[in-house]
Formats: C-alpha cells, structure tokens, sequence
C-alpha cells in the first residue's frame, strides 16, 4: 500500500519522521495506525459507522477508589508494555474476559480500548478477519472513538475493499477533518481505485496539516508521477532527499525516475544509496509498499536493465 504512516521515534532531522505522535501505525504489510488499541467471533461483515465524540465519557467521573478499575488499568498498561505480539494479544484478551461485564462505568471506556488493542496485535500477525472482528466490537462499544474506525480502513484497504475503507476513512474526517492520517489514507484507498488525481490533493491536505509527515509528501510525490507531472514530482523527491537522505523509499521512487528520464548515472547514484533490500523485491513492492503503476514500471525495467551484466558474468 502507499505508506500509511508507521510510528518511529526520528533522534535527528537526518532520520525520517514516520509518524505523528497521535497514533501508532502498524509496520510490515499493513503499517497500521492505533491506540494500540475484537475476537468477537470472525465475523468481517462491515456496518457504515457514524463517530459520535459527543458521547466520549468523562473519565472525572470514574470512581478511584474502584479495586476493579485500578486492576484493570494496571492490565492494561502491562498489555502496551509486553515485549512480544503474542504476549499483547494474551494480555488484552484476559483484560476483555475478566472486566467485560463488570458493571461499572468505566467499562465500555477501558475494555473498549482493549477490543481495538487486540484488533492492532492481531493485525500485526495477519490475522486480518479477527482483528476486523476486534475492531466492530470496538466501534461498538466506544461511538465516540475515531481509532477503531481508522484502523478498520487499513485493514478493508489491505484486503482491497477499497470502497469500504473510503466510508470508514470519511467518517473519522466528520469526527475530526484536520486529521492528517485519515486525509492520508483517504488517498491510499483512492489511489487504490485509479483516483490518483484524488489522491494528490488528500495527501496534499496531510502533509499541509502535518509538515513532517514526510509520508504524505512522499505518496503524494508518486501519485503526481502517476499523473505524469514528472518534473514536479522528482522536485518533490529531491526536497524530501535533501531533509532526510536516509529515506529509501523516495531514494529508490527517484533512481526509477531519473532512469526513465535518461539520466543513468545520477539514477545509480541514488539506486546505490538505498540500503532496504526490499526495493529489490517485484513482489513485495506491487503487494504490500503498492506503488503507483508508472513508478513501479519504471523501477521494473531499471532493475532488469541492471540484472543484464549480471546474469552474463
């Protein structure tokens, strides 16, 4: 898929900025967003979702003194802290089974939490079908929540079912229009359908309303050489190379630019430089990074073109 944000802390502004702090997005094949937010049972049926923040409670209510919720909150942290996917996903389940019908307040608030958590460590195993169980349940005890809903796009997006991640993508934009994520994403799905030129101007709104989410300039870079706007589009690739020279994906996006305009040298000059073996991978770069078909064409023929010599040596 296009990028879709992955959290990573940048130590310097060599380093690329992979996310904002809002959310935490999944990295391998669904780079993923959450609050590190069920299975409710492998049920993948999808109901158009209208986000209520209107009903989000007011955690100054809950009762402090609740043994219940103290235990409860203790679990939970011990489920965002456990060093292992497998471990995570034990520990939000045993937080659902043990405080799910507890009849307290706080419930839907904290166990609703921990349906969308379950959902994100699912997905980060691929086990796409429960997480989006995980996630409806979460939706439907948390209205006011826009989390579960943005990552359900991601899942849908994942599976192709493009249209459906659309709708959940626009209802987190009613909940909350200057969420970049979601403005990002919005341009995954649309690109995903052939809307490149909808895509332009979705990730142009995210990276307006978060200038480092270097992701976003990045799609939104590819998506113009979809298009055809090369010229406009290798400047991009350029601006974001010169802030953040270790940033692959654009190194790899311009080698295949500057091949298909005939500049070979500067092309393995850029191809030389990035270090993420993936790049070099047909399969991995058409289903899981999804590039734009022009880009991904031109980075094709320039890594066949470089495999010539070396099937003859």
């Amino acid at each position: 898929m296009l990028l879709c944000v992955a959290t990573c802390e940048a130590a310097n502004d060599d380093e690329v900025p992979c996310s904002i702090d809002r959310r935490q997005f999944l990295s391998a094949s669904l780079l993923l967003i959450g609050w590190r937010p069920c299975v409710a049972l492998a049920d993948s049926s999808i109901v158009p979702v209208k986000i209520q923040p209107q009903l989000a409670p007011d955690q100054r209510s809950y009762d402090p003194s609740d043994e219940r919720l103290r235990e409860a909150a203790q679990l939970l942290q011990k489920a965002l802290n456990a060093t292992d996917v497998q471990t995570e996903e034990a520990l939000w389940t045993e937080l659902i089974e043990k405080y799910g019908r507890v009849d307290a307040n706080w419930v839907p608030d904290v166990v609703g939490r921990a349906w969308g958590n379950r959902g994100n460590a699912r997905s980060r195993q691929g086990k796409l079908d429960q997480a989006l169980s995980d996630y409806n349940e979460a939706i439907r005890i948390c209205p006011w929540s826009v989390d579960p809903v943005l990552n359900r796009g991601v899942i849908l997006e994942t599976q192709g079912r493009f249209e459906e991640a659309i709708r959940d993508y626009r209802a987190v934009l009613d909940a909350e229009p200057n969420d970049p994520s979601a403005w990002n994403n919005l341009g995954n799905a649309s690109g995903g359908l052939g809307r490149w030129k909808e895509a332009v101007e979705y990730y142009g709104k995210a990276a307006v309303l978060a200038p480092a989410f270097s992701f976003a300039v990045a799609n939104r870079a590819l998506a113009m050489y979809q298009l055809g706007q090369t010229n406009e589009s290798i400047r991009e690739m350029r601006t974001l190379l010169r802030r953040y020279p270790d940033f692959d994906d654009m190194r790899a996006a311009l080698a295949a630019a500057l091949w298909e305009a005939d500049k070979l040298g500067d092309a393995e000059t850029n191809w030389g430089r990035v270090g993420d073996p993936r790049y070099k991978d047909k399969q991995w770069l058409r289903t899981k990074r999804r590039w734009p078909p022009r880009i991904l064409a031109d980075l094709e023929a320039f890594l066949d073109i470089r495999r010539v010599p070396e099937a003859s040596a």
